[in-house]
């Protein structure tokens, strides 16, 4: 064998080991990333989870909305790439606890009663003005002692939280997609499927109540969500007793 040859034929091994140890880096790497997005959704391979539909509440029919339709078809894809598996059922036949499988659950508590289930259970200081009669404060929500009303089409809310059971070994969470409307459901959706990286770097395996802000829907859709605050202490705070009036007194 002459040098030449010596020449061309190490040169295609070290190109060889290179590629090889190019692939494996990259294989590593997309497993690390992999495992740090299963941790954050609990999903572990092969993994069974939950998604709770709500009703459309403008419709007299049980019928889902479509932009809630959007948000469980965008749910569905990250629960795919964690390699786990979904179960779709109805708001009024989920019948079981919580933290043994991951749940994600869509609609505000008018719609959807697993969702005001939860409110009550894990968010007490959280409360959305239900009643159907028109005014300036229809499914507003008060956390705390602020309120955020709708101005619909142009300004609306949604509570995006990561919720735990807090029992021992039990680490599947429950997220909540609490909107004022349907179109801000799925605009959480959305933030949670760009932003989850972000979020698991901050807030690990601990719980999270982030309140967003849709704006312009009825240009944008559900594409422009602003992070208005992380209102994990007051959404988990019981609510701020309301102040006793102070009696008058008339001199005579």
């Amino acid at each position: 064998m002459n040098d030449d040859v010596r020449n061309i034929v190490l040169g295609v091994v070290a190109a060889g080991i290179s590629a090889a140890l190019g692939w494996l880096a990259r294989t590593y790497l997309w497993k690390r990333k992999l495992r740090k997005k299963q941790a954050f959704f609990g999903l572990p391979d092969n993994s069974e989870s939950l998604l709770v539909v709500n009703r459309d509440a403008g419709s007299a029919d049980l019928a889902v909305h479509r932009y809630d339709v959007f948000a469980l078809l965008e749910l569905s894809a990250l629960i795919k790439d964690c390699g786990a598996h979904a179960e779709v059922i109805t708001q009024d036949v989920a019948r079981q606890g919580f933290g043994e499988r991951t749940e994600f659950c869509v609609g505000g508590p008018g719609s959807n009663r697993r969702m005001a289930a939860h409110m009550h259970a894990m968010l007490p200081g959280v409360r959305v003005n239900t009643d159907p009669e028109p005014g300036p404060d229809k499914l507003a929500f008060q956390i705390g002692s602020e309120r955020y009303r709708m101005e619909k089409g142009v300004s609306e809310h949604v509570l995006l939280a990561r919720l735990t059971a807090g029992q021992p070994g039990l680490t599947r969470p429950v997220f909540l997609f609490c909107g004022q409307t349907a179109i801000t459901n799925q605009a959480a959706t959305r933030y949670l499927a760009r932003n989850h990286e972000r979020l698991a770097r901050k807030y690990g395996s601990n719980a999270f109540v982030l309140l967003l802000k849709v704006v312009n829907s009825q240009a944008y859709g559900p594409d422009v969500a602003e992070l208005v605050a992380d209102v994990t202490r007051a959404a988990q705070a019981p609510l701020p007793t309301p102040a006793a009036p102070r009696n008058s007194h008339r001199a005579s």
